[in-house]
């Protein structure tokens, strides 16, 4: 079973994001593709879930009381897939066969992988299945918690909201969303194609506990929350991660033309990550 350590100081937190922001370019480096934006926009969000705040066992993937988490936006895979294989749910030589055909790892993870609770990756469902699980946990008397994470564009989905008013009806306080608030779809800001703001403001309407989160200024602060959740009683809980999509590289921030990238060389991965630790240093 996993153990909840103490809280890390900012430079090991910072050098373990960077660690993982590699180990999801070594993925690419196999598959030669991927979303490499959209997985570096969430990796401070589940480095703090599997490192600080989830029960799982790895070696018991289906263990009755672990925490369920369901990764909605499963175009950001890499990320989660760097995740389990570190935390042992899988061998770390599964990256060589990300994205081929005879691979066990997909560009959008599927139940059958160890470790993945829901296949995803038709954005606007995930937060349904959460709710489902929330339920289930209540029903069986069990106390295993509920994450989720959305893309701020799924969030244009109705089923998402459909999702909401019904965990809120059930009040699914072991029920957690977090949202990678990074601001950029794959064809524009999400402010020109539908505006969300003010978007922690639509949460609380829908009956949830919400609060936002910079995950840039005080990424410590969303464990902070999450070890405190439920916000309130009776309630769903919301976060909203205010994420930079591409962090890490300064020339991928923001950049829509890095949404999705195939036929990467080699010589671009080695770029891309002496890139990424000059930015760390």
């Amino acid at each position: 079973m996993s153990t909840i350590p103490s809280p890390p100081k900012d430079a090991a937190f910072r050098a373990r994001c960077l660690h993982i922001r590699k180990e999801i370019l070594q993925m690419v480096r196999f598959g030669k593709r991927g979303h490499i934006p959209s997985a570096f926009s969430v990796v401070e969000i589940l480095v703090t879930l599997y490192d600080h705040i989830m029960r799982f066992q790895a070696e018991t993937p289906d263990w009755a009381d672990r925490d369920r988490f369901i990764l909605s936006k499963g175009h950001g895979c890499l990320a989660q897939y760097a995740l389990l294989a570190d935390k042992g749910f899988f061998p770390r030589d599964w990256f060589k066969g990300f994205c081929h055909f005879e691979g066990e790892l997909g560009g959008h993870p599927e139940e059958r992988t160890p470790g993945v609770e829901a296949t995803t990756g038709s954005l606007g469902h995930g937060l349904s299945i959460a709710v489902g699980f929330a339920l289930a946990a209540r029903l069986q008397q069990r106390s295993f918690r509920n994450y989720v994470v959305l893309g701020d564009g799924e969030c244009g989905e109705g089923s998402v909201w459909e999702a909401a008013l019904a965990a809120a009806k059930h009040g699914l306080e072991n029920l957690v969303v977090l949202v990678d608030y990074n601001k950029h779809m794959s064809y524009g800001p999400t402010s020109e194609v539908c505006n969300l703001d003010p978007f922690a403001e639509k949460w609380r309407a829908f009956g949830f506990a919400a609060e936002d989160v910079d995950m840039v200024a005080e990424p410590e602060r969303l464990r902070a929350l999450l070890e405190q959740s439920p916000l309130q009683a009776g309630r769903p809980t919301a976060l909203i991660c205010h994420t930079i999509k591409g962090r890490g590289l300064p020339y991928m921030e923001n950049d829509l033309s890095w949404h999705h990238k195939s036929k990467i060389s080699e010589g671009d991965i080695e770029k891309m990550i002496r890139d990424l630790e000059a930015a760390h240093a």
